[in-house]
């Protein structure tokens, strides 16, 4: 029997297992498939989700193996991100199995057990755990675990077995990809305004495998089923239909298919039962936001899920998974709907994508946008107080009684910290019945103002307390005044996010 059994061992299922690992909690996933594949997939990272490996302190593997890009976009109309107030001002081109390999390592290193070729096939749930149902090789088997949580992607079994709706908004468009040989490709990448044309639209560029390139077409108003197969010679076909050629199209290493739906679980939490990345939400590419929502959704959910097993917190902590990332997800797929009728190939979009691209020149909007799809600009809704209260936490350098230090530093063993500044008296006081769970750290910092994603400059405040995800659950006074009102603010965040006080 495990604590957690995760279904899914893509980079969603993979990052939550790492979380829980780190808290000591006893976790096993499960993997449908027998092996890593090599199929792309997602094709890239965006600031926030390198920031959540930093935190962890296993960014420069990802970065080692990555292409840095220096913009981004929104509906291919592009974004300066340059000037976003983070150490990880640009796109990390890697695709999602690459991805999967570096998680699945760092996995391994955290002695968590991954069996492939196992496939949940049943589920049943009661006031005391899960029983799964799995199908293998071996034969049917049944564990049980305390909870079950469903990273097994946009058509998963969890979710339908837990009777969770899915709404949203159906398909309008096709869209085909293969990573391919090109016998005469078109001379650099094909991308933007460029590839909309009178048939739909095509995208030409690099592959992570040598000597292949990615070809993606789209074609709006033709939705096919789900299911249908993807040839070389469908792939050809919408290509010539689109760009004219298919550019000596050869040798295809991988095929798929997408479409525009856009959709999402009604709750992330049934009992016992929980969903993360694509179970839980599913969306057109556009931005390429889907596995860095996925990401997120792990690294939020992993530290209260841990929290709950280990007994320091009330069962209730995770009707906040839903609360926080149902809400952050429903505007990132408003967005991507937004960037996908922006798309279109005709002329009433053309001319909404001239005035759009002259408001992105404007740089409020851009740094609107760039906050919005990098997901720098999350903010939770943890309350009313000072303006960084819900969003991530600047990685500042900060001098400690250890040496200097980057704040990112202090959330790689994944535990709350309150970062003291010396500015409110009586915190030491405030945490003795958590320090069996939060770590205080006593530091100096040079910023009286930090930079925050798309809101700027604000007053440095004189403590804050971090959760593990690296959102601020409480901060205290900016004119560092340590009233006692801020000492009855941490405590009631300390209650809130970590269970009652300790009072042995």
């Amino acid at each position: 029997m495990a604590d957690v059994i995760i279904a899914g061992a893509g980079p969603t299922g993979l990052m939550l297992a790492c979380e829980l690992r780190l808290a000591g909690v006893d976790v096993l996933i499960l993997e449908r498939r027998a092996a890593l594949n090599g199929e792309s997939r997602a094709g890239g990272l965006h600031a926030r989700s390198v920031e959540l490996f930093d935190q962890r302190g296993i960014a420069d593997r990802f970065l080692a193996a990555g292409r840095k890009g220096p913009f981004g976009h929104f509906s291919f109309i592009p974004l300066d991100i340059g000037s976003l107030p983070t150490r990880y001002p640009f796109a990390l081109a890697i695709h999602q199995s690459r991805v999967e390999q570096l998680l699945e390592e760092r996995a391994r290193e955290l002695d968590v057990p991954l069996r492939r070729g196992a496939e949940v096939v049943g589920v049943r749930q009661n006031g005391s755990g899960v029983e799964v149902e799995i199908a293998s090789a071996e034969g049917a088997e049944r564990l049980r675990a305390d909870y079950l949580v469903g990273c097994d992607g946009g058509r998963s079994t969890v979710r339908k077995l837990a009777g969770i709706g899915f709404p949203g908004t159906p398909a309008t468009l096709t869209a085909l990809v293969g990573d391919v040989k090109l016998t005469d490709p078109p001379p650099g990448i094909v991308f933007g305004d460029e590839s909309r044309r009178e048939h739909g639209s095509f995208m030409i560029f690099d592959s992570d495998q040598p000597g292949l390139r990615r070809v993606i077409t789209m074609e709006f108003d033709k939705v096919t089923h789900r299911d249908t197969p993807v040839t070389l010679e469908t792939l050809r076909e919408a290509l010539v239909k689109i760009a004219g050629t298919d550019f000596g199209m050869h040798s295809p290493h991988w095929l798929s298919s997408f479409s525009d739906a856009a959709r999402q679980a009604e709750r992330y939490r049934d009992g016992r039962i929980l969903l993360a990345g694509d179970a839980a939400h599913i969306h057109f590419p556009s931005s390429g936001q889907g596995m860095n929502l996925g990401l997120q959704d792990a690294v939020n959910l992993g530290w209260k899920l841990a929290a709950v097993v280990n007994g320091q917190a009330p069962d209730e902590l995770l009707e906040s998974y839903h609360a926080e990332r149902h809400a952050a997800t429903e505007r990132t797929l408003d967005n991507i709907r937004a960037q996908t009728a922006l798309w279109r190939p005709d002329a009433l979009t053309d001319a909404l994508r001239d005035v759009f691209g002259a408001l992105v020149g404007i740089e409020d909007v851009n740094r609107y946008l760039g906050g919005a799809c990098t997901q720098l600009d999350v903010r939770y809704p943890l309350g009313d107080g000072h303006a960084i209260l819900g969003r991530r936490m600047p990685d500042l350098d900060i001098k400690t009684p250890y040496g200097p230090l980057r704040v990112f530093e202090l959330l790689a063993a994944a535990r709350p910290v309150l970062l003291d500044f010396g500015g409110v008296s009586g915190l030491h006081t405030a945490l003795a019945g958590w320090q069996d769970r939060v770590d205080l750290v006593e530091a100096q910092c040079q910023d009286d103002h930090w930079a925050l994603p798309v809101i700027g400059e604000v007053l440095a405040p004189a403590a804050v307390l971090l959760r593990p995800d690296g959102h601020v659950a409480w901060a205290g006074s900016a004119d560092g005044s340590g009233t006692d009102d801020d000492t009855a603010a941490l405590e009631a965040a300390l209650t809130r996010w970590f269970g009652q006080a300790n009072n042995s």
